[in-house]
């Protein structure tokens, strides 16, 4: 049976992301720069520029509820005019077809 041992100074691990959401947000007056945002907001995963009716999808993995508030907080103070939160349920994959023998 192995131990686990803390060493003082190493790096902590990254904190588990288990809660999903994606982020639709419509822009105020200004773009919002999602290079930056991608940058100041570990939860950030990926994004979507869209058209209709909202200008940007974001897909996040938060550590909690707590920082999905913060996010949603976070993207109306860079300019939003509009965040809508939709929390991902599970993920669809589409079937990999089987393969059968060539007789």
């Amino acid at each position: 049976m192995s131990a686990l041992h803390l060493v003082p100074g190493a790096p902590r691990p990254e904190p588990a992301r288990p809660l999903l959401a994606l982020a639709r947000v419509s822009f105020g007056p200004v773009p919002l720069d999602f290079d930056r945002l991608a940058a100041e907001l570990p939860a950030v995963q990926s994004g979507l520029a869209l058209a209709g009716d909202a200008d940007l999808e974001l897909r996040l993995a938060c550590t909690g509820p707590e920082e999905l508030r913060a996010v949603s907080a976070a993207l109306l103070r860079a300019g939003a005019a509009h965040v809508r939160v939709d929390l991902v349920l599970r993920a669809l994959a589409l079937a990999q077809p089987a393969l059968s023998p060539v007789p």
